[in-house]
């Protein structure tokens, strides 16, 4: 616990991150036939109408990719002092981001897409943090 004084924003950006991808992760391995059900109709009148099933198998891999590297790069900076697992969790915590709000803006659903910028604003930030930590 040494190195969270040191390192408090991003143990804290990697704990949201593994939270809402976490939480996301689990929700859709739960309730796959609602999420599956929910999803064809957002994405009934688009491009993506015939492939709703595998999307939603990889976006879910992508969702618990990020939040257990986020998890164990936030266990990593505690305990360690090291960013290799965060630095991994934050780049694929964004790219996952940009995967979620493409669907968004593709389903023309802009205030879902909103909701997702949020996230990825902070996502980036981190990545933004993490880089001067493994440049040093």
């Amino acid at each position: 616990m040494e190195h969270f004084s040191t390192n408090a924003a991003q143990i804290l950006l990697l704990a949201g991150l593994t939270i809402t991808f976490l939480q996301s992760g689990f929700d859709k391995i739960l309730d796959w036939k609602g999420n599956l059900e929910w999803l064809k109709g957002h994405f009934s009148k688009t491009v993506f109408k015939g492939v709703v099933p595998l999307l939603l198998g990889i976006v879910l891999l992508a969702e618990m990719a990020s939040g257990i590297l986020s998890a164990i790069g936030m266990f990593e900076f505690l305990y360690l002092g090291e960013s290799a697992y965060a630095f991994c969790g934050a780049i694929l915590s964004s790219i996952t981001l940009l995967f979620l709000l493409l669907g968004q803006r593709i389903a023309k659903d802009y205030e879902g897409a909103k909701t997702i910028v949020v996230y990825l604003i902070l996502a980036v930030f981190l990545v933004y943090l993490l880089q001067s930590t493994i440049l040093k």
